[in-house]
């Protein structure tokens, strides 16, 4: 009745406070973004809709899916079996020997790459969406219950004549503001936990990332060594349509600018970061960092942080290993590693 008349309008309502609200939306915002991301990456890493529900059925069922052949793989066998048909002495067939070889190379690292994001990736945003937002909303519906009865005890109140009356409501309507604000703190102190959570999230997306460069950089080498391959045959044998061709299909300087940059690229789980931040878990010396993204603190025991600037870390005995103490000025709190670079 209560929920009916405010719909109507003829019933007033208790409004959550600003900073309940903001947690509230936040926390829409991150389960409606984790769910189209999560979506759009399986379609990324499996593009055949039929296998992906093939996949998350024997999944639900807690089976393994029987092993087939990817594409890369498949083609890579056609190739093969049909550079043996045409002759493995001949150039044509050859030639199709080795690219099947490569194809095959290829379908094994594509494999990989699913299998590293299914766990690095997929599976943290799914046990976000599957756990703890499901915790939050039943949580959060609880909140609403509460508070649609702190509102019809206060409706009631406002419309009881005698004495009475108005005692059994005043004491009705302490007993329902107590539990609604008690449940207001538990959803509160749950959707605290979404700034931790963007924090995992942001780890499990260098995983992915780390696992996306190291596919790319495989593919990359595997075909760079089969063009050299290639390159071995004469020239008549690559020339389109048999028009003869004085260059032979050459290994292009390109590659090998580009080969020699990826390898001045730090990766992403730089080895100096880790290895520096275990060292300063280890130590009980500080040292400064640069921040590389702004963080919100999610509590008074943490510091809000902006990007680029730099402050002093140090860590505190048996703290969580995702955390370090962070001091600027005189302000200090706990930081997010994540958000983090040491500096030398």
């Amino acid at each position: 009745l209560q929920f009916t008349e405010e719909k109507l309008g003829q019933a007033e309502k208790t409004e959550l406070d600003a900073h309940l609200e903001n947690l509230l939306s936040k926390a829409e915002c991150t389960k409606l973004w984790t769910e189209k991301i999560m979506k759009q990456t399986e379609v990324l890493l499996q593009p055949n809709p039929n296998a992906r529900i093939e996949e998350f059925v024997y999944e639900k069922l807690d089976r393994k899916a029987p092993s087939r052949m990817n594409n890369p793989e498949l083609l890579g066998q056609y190739m093969i079996d049909a550079g043996n048909e045409f002759g493995p002495g001949t150039a044509y067939g050859n030639a199709l020997i080795k690219c099947g070889e490569t194809q095959k190379r290829i379908g094994t690292a594509d494999r990989e790459l699913i299998q590293t994001s299914a766990i690095n990736f997929l599976t943290p945003l799914r046990n976000f969406i599957e756990g703890d937002y499901k915790t939050i909303t039943k949580e959060r519906k609880l909140l609403q219950n509460k508070r649609l009865d702190l509102d019809a005890a206060k409706t009631r109140l406002k419309k009881a004549k005698v004495a009475e009356a108005r005692a059994a409501s005043e004491q009705e309507v302490r007993i329902t503001q107590s539990e609604f604000d008690r449940q207001a703190e538990i959803t509160r102190l749950l959707l605290e936990g979404i700034s931790s959570t963007h924090a995992h999230h942001l780890r499990c997306l260098n995983d992915f990332v780390e696992a996306q460069m190291t596919y790319y950089a495989q593919c990359y080498q595997y075909m760079l060594d089969l063009q050299k391959q290639l390159g071995s045959f004469p020239s008549t044998f690559l020339s389109n349509n048999n028009q003869s061709s004085t260059t032979p299909v050459q290994s292009v300087s390109t590659p090998s600018v580009l080969a020699s940059a990826s390898a001045s690229l730090p990766s992403l789980s730089n080895s100096i970061v880790t290895s520096g931040l275990s060292e300063l878990k280890s130590s009980s010396g500080s040292r400064k960092a640069r921040v590389l993204y702004d963080y919100d603190a999610a509590n008074s025991s943490e510091l809000s942080l902006l990007a680029d600037e730099v402050i002093t870390v140090y860590s505190i005995p048996g703290m969580d290993s995702d955390w370090l103490m962070g001091e600027r000025g005189n302000q200090k709190g706990k930081v997010p590693i994540t958000y983090l670079e040491l500096l030398n």
